[in-house]
């Protein structure tokens, strides 16, 4: 049998590709295989973004949040409010209801095996080889990502947001239910990049996640240590942890792009689509979803052309390059930008919706001489 689609790998970026798909009859006469060992039936994670208070995935958003913002050991500045929220989703919700409509779709067919490798071969068509078996297809969708091969890449520096999150439950009433804390630096450094989320559900429940921007993780030891410190010091010493999540997400430039064929679309983190500089993804996939319709809805279907720099790939190539040579700059950094610039235009800039104008704004808010650096090791290296 031979399919018209294969998806390699059934998380966020190829369930909203396939939403977008179902959305335009895309599915119609159509033969689609998807492949994943997971159900994909749990909160195995949550996304997070900002947006004016109206979305399109207003749907799935489990709390919004209309204040709060960004914090260090001096500041503290409010960056949302009733126009601009903070969002969040959880991934049951987001699975649940996307898996329900597809699992009523005939055309589609669900297999639980873990893809191998992958190869487009002639006869325009795509070869897919799991443990079990082999699959034929037209068009392959691969959101499988290969860490060690950005690990062992030298020309393009490879950093990891890694994190752990506790959703805990406190015996009195504690949290502003309104106010999220979107990146609080008041904690200690290290010699990294390292902040908390502070996500609060109700006023007795939040999620409170510890981040890192640096080349390694740590030990698991020491997340449980840093946030156990952080509640204390908040003044919470009586919780209930009820759910906890970890993750790593690859925060590099390396031109993910380069690796789609004629047939081949890599997506998802495994195509570039969780934005270099900070490590978000789902806006990412939303907009890059579309732009996959779009050329789906073609006569000729070629995924050579589906991605082209600009000066936001520029951008996000300097940050990943100043931060994995001098790790330590994360603090300064971002408080520059923060408190010198309106966070709605940092939250622009970092959409990749500003004015060129615009962009020197929040540029010029950064520490200057370790971009410069960076700049002259691009342009010595012609990347």
């Amino acid at each position: 049998m031979k399919y018209d689609y294969i998806f390699s790998g059934v998380g966020l970026a190829a369930l909203m590709v396939l939403y977008e798909m179902e959305c335009c009859g895309l599915f119609s006469g159509k033969r689609i295989l998807l492949l994943d060992p997971d159900e994909k039936n749990s909160n195995d994670r949550t996304w997070c973004f900002w947006e004016n208070r109206v979305g399109d995935w207003d749907w799935a958003v489990s709390k919004t949040w209309s204040k709060g913002g960004f914090q260090n050991n001096e500041i503290e500045i409010d960056c949302f409010s009733e126009d601009f929220r903070y969002k969040m989703i959880e991934s049951k919700t987001f699975y649940e209801r996307i898996l329900s409509e597809l699992k009523a779709c005939p055309e589609i067919e669900w297999r639980k095996e873990q893809v191998q490798s992958f190869q487009e071969v002639v006869n325009e068509e795509v070869e897919v080889f799991t443990l079990q078996s082999s699959y034929k297809g037209v068009i392959l969708f691969n959101s499988i990502l290969d860490l060690n091969s950005l690990k062992n890449d030298a020309e393009y520096p490879l950093l990891l947001q890694h994190f752990e999150g506790w959703f805990i439950k406190t015996k009195s009433p504690f949290f502003d239910r309104d106010k999220a804390g979107f990146m609080d630096f008041s904690v200690s450094q290290k010699g990294n990049t390292r902040f908390m989320y502070v996500l609060p559900i109700s006023e007795t429940e939040a999620l409170v996640e510890y981040t890192l921007f640096s080349a390694d993780v740590l030990n698991e030891e020491a997340y449980r240590i840093e946030i156990e410190q952080y509640l204390a010091k908040k003044g919470i010493s009586t919780y209930e942890i009820t759910r906890r999540e970890k993750g790593i997400i690859p925060m590099s430039a390396f031109p993910f792009w380069r690796n789609n064929s004629k047939r081949i679309l890599n997506i998802g983190s495994a195509g570039g689509w969780t934005k270099a500089s900070t490590g978000y993804t789902f806006k990412n996939a939303a907009k890059f979803s579309k732009r996959v319709i779009a050329i789906l809805q073609k006569d000729t279907v070629d995924f050579r052309r589906f991605y082209k720099t600009n000066r936001f790939t520029f951008y996000d190539n300097l940050f990943v390059a100043v931060l994995f040579a001098r790790n330590e700059l994360g603090y300064e950094l971002f408080s520059g930008m923060f408190s010198k610039v309106k966070p709605k235009l940092v939250f622009k800039f970092l959409d990749e919706k500003t004015t060129l104008w615009e962009d020197l704004v929040v540029i010029w808010s950064c520490p200057k001489i370790p971009f410069l650096k960076a700049l002259k090791n691009y342009m010595l290296k012609g990347l």
